[in-house]
């Protein structure tokens, strides 16, 4: 049995990323540094990664393109334990309600176990955020409907909406000042529909900018579209935000590589002498995609 990727993880207290691994029942994390070179070639099919840390019993293939990386079944399985699927409204555990900005006009509304800390809010690449409230899941769910009711706050942002605007951000204090606004909105409900179980944070604008390295080089130019037997990945890891690795790939330029598209396939070295991308991209921002390897 051979080491599966689970995935890019942004541990609690780390400063920068992890890729999880997971063999059977054994598990370990490989820490990321930017400025290091970083490759790796896929081999064989990609096989689903089965559902909250359990293997998938079918071994399915699933496609490459697929973020999710799971079958239909391993799919279902996870999203039946899953919080965002409000499949577990008595859990006990205090949440946490945020806001999460990822570009000009960009902020959503969302929740996260006060345990996890802003983990969530690194994987899901939030370039700036701040907490707006803590308390029981339901009172969090309520607030979560009450901003999207009221001042028409968003909970899901395309992701490749979220990855476009990360080579042209603002100034810090543009990116503070647009969720500061937006708190001072949702702290104006108090009394209007503000869930009386959820206890109000004061307002903390947290910027990831650092933490994922962005601003340092030039924008992402392609993003890869899915892994190919044989099919190697090479270069220097100059950013990451979310599931995202932006790897300077030297004359391709910078590349994207969302580590969900790398769940499920055996990888290895990429090799002596490999460089650059050696799989499908599609431009960042457009819809062509580039056909058969290069």
């Amino acid at each position: 049995m051979e080491w599966q990727c689970t995935g890019l993880r942004w541990p609690e207290g780390s400063d920068g990323p992890a890729l999880g691994w997971r063999k059977g029942t054994r598990t370990r994390a490989s820490v990321l540094a930017y400025g290091k070179e970083f490759g790796f070639r896929a081999s064989g099919e990609r096989r689903c990664s089965g559902a909250r840390g359990n293997a998938c019993p079918l071994g399915a293939v699933v496609p490459a393109g697929s973020t999710g990386g799971r079958c239909p079944e391993c799919g279902r399985l996870d999203r039946a334990h899953s919080v965002a699927a409000d499949t577990i409204p008595d859990d006990p555990r205090t949440y946490r309600v945020y806001l999460a900005w990822f570009g000009p006009g960009m902020v959503k509304v969302g929740i996260t176990a006060e345990e996890r800390g802003a983990a969530r809010l690194r994987e899901q690449g939030a370039v700036v955020f701040s907490w707006l409230g803590r308390g029981p899941l339901m009172a969090a769910r309520r607030a979560e409907e009450v901003l999207r009711a009221a001042l028409g706050v968003p909970d899901r942002i395309p992701y490749a909406r979220k990855r476009e605007v990360r080579a042209s951000l603002p100034d810090p204090a543009e990116r503070a000042a647009e969720v500061a606004e937006l708190y001072g909105e949702a702290a104006a409900l108090e009394g209007a529909g503000w869930p009386e179980a959820l206890e109000r944070l004061p307002f903390a604008a947290v910027d990831h900018a650092g933490v994922f390295g962005l601003g340092a080089g030039s924008g992402p130019v392609r993003a890869v579209a899915g892994l190919v037997d044989g099919g190697a990945v090479a270069g220097r890891l100059v950013a990451a935000a979310g599931p995202d690795l932006h790897l300077d790939a030297g004359g391709q330029g910078v590349v994207i590589v969302d580590t969900r598209l790398m769940t499920g396939w055996t990888l290895t070295a990429a090799g002596a002498g490999a460089a650059g991308v050696g799989v499908p991209t599609v431009v960042v921002g457009g819809g062509a995609a580039q056909d058969g390897l290069f």
